[in-house]
């Protein structure tokens, strides 16, 4: 957001000493040289930028009470009014560096053209600026960062954050480059409409680069998020199965399993009941290796660190399928055998008939691994990394887990009943989870789509600057279209066609650009399945699109109403 209002600032100064042009010239004509104008501008800008600090920092400290009064009972805790010196002061800092990063290129621009030059004004003039301004503005930029780094919770990720950023506006700017690289390289339209649109995309004074940069950047985050929250919530309702359990249950006394199968019987005879020996190990020796003589641990081979849950079972565990080896005979009494997860046994590089050694309550339990399985974790079932086979753990003291699958009025029943029966059990209710879990995905993507809509108003004000900064050569253009028998609807549908054309751009980039922020995001940092709403993807492009166009051409209403001789007569 502080990047596009940037170029929104860089825009606005840019017009603004554009329409100071004959203002600039009479000043060095008559003897002012170039140190003695950037100062009498750059104290103008200073003096404005100081004025839009104080009333950003005055609407922000309001801004708590206003969102505690429009959020009501969202937000967890309501927010006070409180004045915090130290934001207030960053805040201030920012917009002074920000301002001061983004007006220096076009003051540095004026300062140096000379008089002759600055009276032509329609010509464009050289885009370089002089080495002392380029020191500056790079400053400004480092000192941004510095701050917002050094401001962090976590710098580090403050620190990627900016870097992919930067590395997006990078791309930006080089997409719009090629833009009017390809505006200016393709065969000029027969039909005068549609080549007076493809000229305008490129031609001196066109707003082009700035306008893919800051709505490209803001339509590439709402594409993003709109990516990712769809992909959460298919995540979400394709991880809770229809008939996923009612209840869990966790450290249920072995002496009192019968009783529990009971209660729960008697509630719902028609319930389901998953009831399985729940105990906790360390692996203390995995094929041959002893854990406490290595070195380090293996990357990825988080099963080593700690105690790990564990089981013994005989049979294959709901939501686990054997890829390797064979299962145990239910009545098997012989060396302790257990099953692995086969990503497991891959990063710890064991298979079919490796030992595998496991310490519970300070005794070593060595086994052999028999076999290696697939385990879906999504299933809100019973998983473990480890199986063993009966007989290998009975007499290690243990509790029992379960799930419990039963109709409505059972879980109340069950809800009442079984806490005072097992008071030292814990009873989960997935219902109540999975509600909890939905509710603060859906208050994060929220809060998200808040700040990129910040983002995204930001751009929508560089669009609206933009507009006003090319309204004066516009005008120009419109007086000789009208003069040489052009007609204010063929004005029109140029205009159209210009923001019709950057529009389409915007979306396929803005699309492209989110798609592969999102698909990262959710895949490589969340390690969901990448599973985006195509609905709501093409509702969000279509309405970004769709407001850069409407904005655009509403912008261009007002220079259907030049008049050609009085546009003349101010040459």
């Amino acid at each position: 957001a502080l990047v596009i209002a940037g170029i929104g600032v860089g825009n606005g100064v840019g017009s603004y000493l554009a329409s100071k042009r004959a203002s600039i010239a009479t000043l060095k004509v008559t003897g002012a040289d170039s140190q003695t104008i950037f100062r009498i501008y750059m104290l103008q800008i200073l003096a404005v930028a100081a004025a839009a600090i104080i009333v950003g920092l005055a609407i922000g400290s309001l801004m708590p009470i206003a969102i505690g009064w429009a959020a009501g009972d969202v937000l967890p805790v309501a927010p006070g009014f409180t004045l915090h010196p130290i934001p207030l002061a960053v805040s201030a800092i920012y917009g002074l560096l920000i301002a001061l990063a983004f007006a220096l290129p076009p003051l540095a621009r004026a300062r140096t053209v000379p008089a002759a030059g600055l009276f032509r004004a329609i010509v464009e003039g050289d885009s370089r600026i002089d080495r002392r301004s380029t020191i500056w503005v790079v400053a400004a930029i480092a000192a941004i960062i510095a701050l917002a780094v050094l401001t962090a919770r976590e710098p580090w990720f403050s620190l990627a954050f900016i870097g992919a950023a930067f590395g997006l506006l990078l791309l930006l700017t080089g997409i719009a480059f090629l833009l009017r690289f390809i505006a200016i390289r393709l065969p000029r339209p027969k039909a005068p409409l549609p080549r007076l649109a493809l000229a305008n995309l490129h031609r001196p004074g066109a707003q082009t680069q700035a306008l893919v940069v800051a709505l490209g950047l803001g339509l590439t985050l709402f594409v993003t998020l709109a990516a990712i929250q769809t992909s959460i919530d298919n995540e979400i309702k394709n991880s809770v199965p229809e008939r996923a359990p009612s209840f869990f249950v966790l450290d249920i006394p072995r002496e009192g399993a019968a009783k529990f199968t009971s209660m729960v019987e008697e509630a719902d005879p028609n319930g389901v009941i998953n009831l399985i020996p729940a105990l906790r190990g360390t692996i203390v020796e995995y094929g041959g290796q002893r854990v406490d003589q290595l070195e380090e641990l293996p990357e990825g081979a988080w099963v080593l660190n700690g105690d790990r849950g564990l089981t013994y079972s005989a049979t294959v565990p709901k939501g686990s399928e054997l890829v390797a080896g064979k299962w145990g005979p239910a009545d098997y009494k012989g060396p302790a055998l257990v099953s692995l997860d086969a990503e497991i046994a891959d990063v710890l590089d064991v298979g079919i008939g490796d030992s595998l050694t496991v310490s519970l309550l300070g005794v070593e339990v060595p086994a052999r691994i028999s076999s290696l399985r697939t385990v879906n974790w999504e299933n809100f079932g019973l998983n473990y990394v480890m199986v063993f086979s009966p007989g290998s753990l009975d007499a290690a003291p243990h509790n029992m887990v379960a799930t419990l699958t039963v109709s409505k009025e059972a879980e109340r029943k069950l809800a009442k009943s079984l806490p005072p029966a097992f008071p030292s059990s814990s009873l989960i209710e997935v219902g109540e989870v999975t509600a909890q879990i939905t509710t603060l995905l859906t208050q994060m993507a929220q809060a998200i789509a808040a700040a990129a809509s910040i983002a995204i108003l930001a751009g929508i004000a560089v669009l609206v600057g933009a507009i006003a900064a090319a309204r004066q050569s516009r005008i120009y253009d419109a007086v000789i279209t009208k003069m040489l028998g052009g007609t204010r609807n063929q004005i029109l549908g140029a205009q159209a066609l210009e923001y019709g054309i950057l529009a389409v751009v915007l979306g396929l980039l803005s699309l492209v650009l989110g798609m592969a922020g999102a698909w990262y995001v959710v895949v490589q940092i969340f390690d969901f399945t990448f599973a985006p709403d195509p609905a709501i993807l093409a509702l969000t492009l279509v309405g970004g699109a769709g407001l850069t166009f409407v904005l655009g051409m509403v912008g261009s209403l007002p220079i259907l109403a030049a008049r050609p001789a009085e546009a003349l007569r101010s040459l």
